[in-house]
Formats: C-alpha cells, structure tokens, sequence
C-alpha cells in the first residue's frame, strides 16, 4: 500500500525526477499548495475510498501520517 500511495502521490504533485520517501514533511515540497491539496484528498478518495477531513489532515506531518491515517480509516 506504501508504493501504491507514494507513486499516487508523485503524479499528484506531477514530480518525475525523484522519489518520495515516508518520512518526507510533505508540506515542504516545493510543489505542495492548495490545489495539490484538494488533488490529494480526492486521489485518496478515489483509490483507497477513504476520507480524510481537513480538520484531521492538518495534524499529519510526513507521508507516513497519511498512509496510517487511510489504514485506519479502512
């Protein structure tokens, strides 16, 4: 499920030329903002039929925090 989400993760945020790791703050990419937000929560949705509220996202830190918060959650 890691794999499935980072790879999920880098189309979202339209990166190719690296590789996301689970302890990455995702909120320091250079390409993180609003739209990649919303982009994210619908991926999330849409792949792994999970919802995560604003309110609970704003908690998670690093990629890790999210792929435990979709594991909760299903």
């Amino acid at each position: 499920m890691e794999t499935k989400f980072l790879t999920k993760f880098r189309e979202v945020l339209e990166i190719e030329d690296r590789d996301l790791k689970l302890e990455d703050n995702f909120r320091e990419y250079d390409e993180w903002d609003s739209l990649v937000f919303l982009s994210l929560i619908a991926m999330i949705d849409e792949e792994f039929d999970v919802i995560i509220e604003g309110r609970e996202f704003k908690q998670l830190k690093t990629n890790a925090d999210i792929i435990e918060a979709i594991k909760n959650k299903q």
